[in-house]
């Protein structure tokens, strides 16, 4: 049977929490983005201090228009985004508040999808909770660097989603 629901055609309702199918970011978004961002870092990247979440929150702007920005909605406002580049997931960050609702898994889906495999990702080491969310999707570990993209002294996990990584 054929679901003629407008709402299902665009929403996605796991449990009692409906969110928007993603969409392609705006301008408009960036605020609203990098305020997710914050909240999201400061709930699962303990290991970075105060100064250094002010000082990459400088940065995180310039990125969104080097990326596919997608976003995801709930009560029609930015709930979570991802940023892709080409098959790689660049950021992926949900709004703590709708943690394990289902957005990031709808997210790396909608990735899958729109990029086909394999998909990559890189993740903070000191970021187990990261490192979890996207072993639980499939993921697998096929590298580690000891610095980050900018030099920094924060491992990354490279990860792959796809048996040929």
């Amino acid at each position: 049977m054929t679901d003629t629901n407008p709402a299902s055609q665009t929403d996605i309702r796991v449990s009692s929490v409906v969110f928007s199918r993603p969409r392609y970011a705006c301008p408009d978004d960036y605020g609203y983005l990098l305020r997710i961002w914050e909240r999201a870092v400061r709930a699962t990247h303990l290991f970075l201090s105060d100064q250094a979440i002010a000082a990459l929150r400088t940065e995180i702007p310039a990125y969104f228009s080097h990326v596919e920005l997608w976003v995801i909605d709930t009560n029609r406002q930015p709930a979570g985004f991802m940023g892709l580049d080409g098959r790689h997931i660049a950021m992926l960050f949900v709004d703590p508040r709708w943690h394990r609702t289902g957005m990031g898994s709808a997210l790396i889906d909608f990735a899958r999808h729109h990029c086909g495999l394999p998909l990559t990702v890189d993740v903070n080491e000191q970021n187990p909770a990261a490192q979890a969310f996207y072993q639980r999707r499939g993921f697998k570990l096929v590298g580690r660097s000891a610095l980050d993209a900018q030099g920094r002294p924060f491992p990354l996990l490279h990860l792959c989603l796809n048996a040929n990584c």
